[in-house]
């Protein structure tokens, strides 16, 4: 049994903390919602009335919170964690999706004080965590990942070691980019076929055997019907909301700027989505992108 410390449990890290109670570890959590508190509780978890509080005698820290600023307020500085926790021997994990200056300057903030430190967001939306079948995209050193993979395995189907600090990070971005450009091209697939006259099942099943074959078609179709499981049969109740990818597309749009990388298709997505998140669905899943196509013309979209 781990001593684990869990703050943030919110969409995400509530289920998470909920599969590591399941494997057997003890987890203390905190979140500013009392409702998480409750329901963190009532699966069998202790709660705290503050991070430290939380990271008391901890082991292992994982933090899931949704930016960069929040993580360096719980971890960094004299009040932080990193602080709190020096030459303890804890080791820090943060599965939030932040920008990589950020996530590198912790991790060296967590070594000058004697701490291991993996940046380990993860691909999966809610549904893979509240199966335990997320992807670790873990970034640090391996002998942090080797501690930390019975935790993370409690989690998750697969934990690729990327590289050193920041590398997780980097993977994260560079993989929500390519998932939302080829869900706006399957959306757009289909609102073509659609002013074709092709029949949508006629569409997937084509689609689904040739060379436009991708995750975004056959395992998350955005048009109701041919994935059961998809958000689309639910009026697409986020999974992955359209406001989260909107900011993992800015985070890849930042360090395209800062590298000098060339993303013209990952700007467009970025352009697409923010009209998407302005169009009052931002806490749509981000497949909405499907019926956000549908309802407009040519001529908004290219034009406007």
């Amino acid at each position: 049994m781990t001593r684990i410390a869990f703050i943030g449990l919110g969409n995400m890290g509530l289920p998470m903390a909920a599969n590591l109670l399941k494997a057997g570890h003890a987890v203390t959590g905190y979140d500013l919602v009392p409702a998480a508190l409750d329901a963190h509780r009532a699966a069998g978890g202790a709660v705290a009335d503050s991070p430290r509080a939380a990271a008391a005698g901890a082991d292992i820290i994982i933090t899931m919170l949704p930016a960069g600023a929040h993580v360096r307020a719980v971890l960094a500085g004299p009040d932080g964690l990193i602080a709190a926790r020096a030459g303890t021997g804890a080791l820090l994990i943060d599965s939030s999706t932040i920008d990589v200056e950020t996530a590198r300057a912790l991790a060296a903030e967590a070594a000058a004080a004697g701490l291991d430190m993996l940046d380990a967001p993860v691909s999966g939306g809610v549904g893979g965590a509240t199966a335990g079948t997320l992807t670790f995209m873990v970034g640090g050193s391996a002998a942090g990942l080797k501690r930390a993979h019975p935790v993370l395995a409690a989690m998750g189907r697969s934990i690729v070691h990327a590289g050193g600090p920041g590398a997780g990070q980097s993977a994260k971005v560079c993989n929500n980019m390519i998932l939302a450009v080829s869900m706006l091209a399957v959306s757009e697939g289909f609102v073509l076929a659609d002013k074709l006259g092709l029949a949508r099942e006629k569409m997937f099943e084509i689609v689904a055997a040739s060379t436009g074959q991708c995750w975004s078609l056959t395992g998350y179709c955005p048009v109701p019907g041919p994935v059961p499981a998809a958000p689309s049969n639910r009026d697409y109740a986020a999974g992955f909301a359209a406001a989260l990818m909107l900011k993992d597309l800015k985070l890849g749009q930042d360090a395209a700027a800062a590298t000098g990388a060339p993303t013209p298709l990952g700007a467009h997505a970025t352009a697409l989505y923010q009209r998407i998140a302005d169009a009052g669905l931002a806490g749509k899943d981000f497949s909405v992108a499907f019926p956000f196509l549908a309802a407009r013309t040519r001529a908004e979209l290219v034009e406007g």
